[in-house]
């Protein structure tokens, strides 16, 4: 039986654990109702179409180089979080010293905290300089830098998720394969590394999302402009820093109030798949190693 303060402190946090639900359906609510009446004013094809001019006369509220400027800085931030990460990851797990894991756990973590408008200033006056000048391009606000940016700003995600996966690859496998004559070497790549891949690609997708929701570092260092981009080198706008650029300004139930609310739609839908693929995998991954049921 249970005593008054444990049934106290089980509905406290049943409550707790029903509240985040509410908030998610509240979050769901208002997308799709303030999202629908674009239905009525805009036709489908219209709104993903090529052309973003809000303010013009008529009105063009195409998304695609929205979603397209989120594509180019998600695959930019890839190519840097990944293999960075990653490479951190099997560097703390398997070749740091335990006084480095002392320290490089810590500033680890310390980098996946700070606030992402520092992240935004540093590629405005170290980042976006130095592309500019590398590559002679007019402006160093741009996809690359964005990329650039997004990707050391991931580099925290996929390295701890990365290292907690590979930690908890039991010890009996690395040391049935070094009673089995394998190396160092082919321990790590041929058993320690594919036994940890679906955390490991948890810890990728994690960081996508992380990428994808970005709004103050893109606003800061993508250039702004919503157009198609046909290079790395091109302005763009993501979704979210068109969302965080305009709403201030579109007048409440307007049709560019509302195309706004789709765009969060959309990107909450992008993210929703991204955390639901990861929720999956990580499962799987907790049953291959027989940690769950």
């Amino acid at each position: 039986m249970y005593s008054n303060k444990e049934r106290a402190i089980k509905i406290l946090f049943t409550v707790f654990a029903f509240a985040s639900m509410f908030f998610l359906a509240g979050i769901v609510f208002v997308l799709f109702k303030e999202s629908l009446p674009l239905i009525s004013e805009v036709e489908l094809s219209n709104f993903f179409g090529k052309q973003w001019y809000p303010t013009y006369e008529p009105a063009e509220f195409g998304i695609l180089p929205l979603i397209f400027g989120s594509l180019w800085v998600t695959a930019g931030a890839l190519f840097v979080c990944v293999p960075l990460g990653i490479g951190t990851a099997l560097y703390v797990y398997e070749l740091a010293s335990p006084g480095q894991k002392q320290v490089l756990k810590p500033v680890i973590e310390i980098l996946g905290g700070i606030p992402s408008i520092v992240y935004g200033f540093f590629g405005m006056l170290i980042v976006a300089p130095f592309v500019q000048n590398l590559f002679d391009i007019p402006t160093g606000l741009c996809a690359l830098t964005a990329g650039l940016v997004l990707g050391i700003m991931a580099i925290p995600t996929v390295a701890s998720l990365s290292e907690d996966a590979l930690s908890f690859v039991p010890n009996s496998f690395k040391e049935a394969s070094y009673a089995l004559g394998a190396n160092r070497w082919q321990t790590l790549t041929k058993v320690i590394i594919p036994a940890a891949a679906s955390g490991i690609s948890t810890s990728v997708i994690l960081g996508m999302s992380r990428i994808v929701g970005e709004t103050m570092t893109v606003l800061m260092v993508s250039g702004g402009s919503a157009i198609m981009p046909k290079s790395f080198f091109d302005p763009i706008r993501p979704m979210t820093s068109a969302i965080a650029a305009e709403m201030g300004e579109a007048a409440v139930g307007s049709v560019h109030y509302h195309a706004l609310f789709a765009i969060g739609l959309i990107l909450f839908l992008i993210t929703l798949i991204f955390n639901a693929a990861a929720e999956i995998i990580s499962k799987k991954y907790r049953v291959k190693l027989g940690l769950d049921r």
